[in-house]
């Protein structure tokens, strides 16, 4: 079916225009008429040119919004294809308003909203579909998607707390690399041709400075090639089996960063496995989902592993202590959890328990980050200009005396 572009003229003799899917011309002005509005001018709606992988991406944001409108309206009562045209229609977002439309498209074939949703797992995760194949197997999908909207949004919160932790350090680095640099391609050379002047030896800080720019300037192309090229090599590591357990694992034990990403992995993974339990969704894929979703394969290994022993018949929180990166209240309250038979509950305490932790977390990496980067950026930056002006003083001294 193709997409077309009309205007046309009511009853009233208002003038509208909109896009309408039809097979052809000829059904948009009969489904016009039956409208009664009377079709003026109807011509296909050109086709978007897009390049693979520039295209417009969808946001968390974006599915955050649809799914609290969505619940409205099956809420209200309003029919599941006629929420779909409606929210297709007001998107915004190209790529989107696509996926909405061929959502609709299978529903209206006969394919179940949620079978529709995994057709698309570029947008809806895994985790969506199954929560919302819960849904309508409950007859409480309105329930489900109020949940799972406040699922991703507690998750996007979190992400949010990592990046803002992530973003001051990292920005005040690149500042101090980027003026250095600066001063070791543009500023120092006209020092060095001041000091070949003074016919006397410099003093070892001065001279250490000028090697460096005298490499950086001659090699600037070269380093810059190499860094690049590690930082692709990284990438690349990362994306096999054993460099993502060796990296993941590696973070974890950081000093600093690492309390941070154990926390974060904590929330996540009791969040996550929460909300699907007490979504209906059954509990061994409820952890293959969320070993799927964990964001670090030690912790994702830790799941898989639990999964294999409820499989077997044991209990959750055996595996989980034997994991070591658990901590052994985390372990403990899902083990009372699980005896009880209020494991979502369970979980979702912990996981409030845990964003509050982050919180706390985050704010005591920047208040211990500040000094340290403080200290850093005048060893660096002050360094260098002491290091400039050491020659200055003893000239200053020699000539004084």
């Amino acid at each position: 079916m193709a997409v077309f572009v009309f205007t046309g003229r009511t009853r009233a003799g208002q003038t509208i225009t909109g896009e309408m899917e039809a097979a052809n011309r000829e059904a948009v002005v009969a489904r016009l008429r039956s409208q009664q509005v009377i079709a003026t001018a109807v011509r296909t709606k050109p086709r978007d040119i897009t390049i693979p992988g520039f295209g417009n991406k969808v946001s968390e944001k974006e599915i955050v919004v649809f799914t609290r409108q969505f619940a409205t309206m099956i809420d209200a009562g309003l029919p599941l294809v006629q929420c779909l045209e409606i929210l297709a229609s007001q998107q915004e977002n190209k790529t989107f308003k696509k996926t909405l439309t061929e959502i609709r498209q299978s529903v209206e074939g006969g394919a179940t909203f949620a079978a529709a949703l995994k057709q698309h797992p570029k947008v809806f995760s895994s985790l969506y579909g199954n929560m919302v194949e819960a849904g309508e197997a409950g007859g409480i999908l309105d329930t489900i998607l109020n949940r799972l909207a406040q699922y991703m949004e507690k998750a996007m919160s979190l992400k949010k707390k990592v990046k803002s932790a992530m973003i001051y350090p990292s920005t005040i680095v690149s500042v101090a690399v980027v003026v250095v640099i600066f001063l070791l391609v543009f500023v120092i050379p006209t020092f060095k041709a001041m000091f070949e002047g003074f016919g006397a030896a410099l003093p070892l800080p001065t001279q250490i400075v000028l090697e460096a720019s005298r490499i950086v300037r001659s090699y600037f192309l070269v380093g810059l090639a190499v860094i690049v090229a590690m930082l692709f090599g990284v990438k690349w590591w990362y994306g096999t089996e054993a460099g993502r357990k060796r990296i993941d694992a590696f973070l974890l034990k950081t000093p600093v960063f690492g309390i941070l990403i154990r926390k974060v992995a904590v929330a996540k993974f009791t969040r996550t496995l929460g909300t699907l339990i007490s979504s209906g969704v059954a509990i061994l894929d409820g952890l293959d989902i969320t070993a799927r979703t964990a964001g670090n394969k030690v912790v994702e290994q830790a799941v898989l592993r639990t999964r294999a022993s409820i499989a077997e018949g044991k209990t959750i929180a055996d595996p989980l202590r034997e994991s070591g990166v658990f901590p052994p209240m985390v372990v403990q309250m899902i083990a009372v959890g699980e005896q009880t038979g209020a494991l979502d509950a369970m979980l979702g305490k912990i996981a409030d328990f845990y964003d509050e932790e982050v919180d706390t977390a985050v704010a005591n990496l920047t208040a211990l980050l500040e000094p340290m980067l403080m200290v850093f950026l005048g060893i660096v930056i002050g360094g260098v200009v002491i290091a400039m002006y050491l020659p200055i003083f003893k000239l200053v001294t020699v000539v004084g005396n």
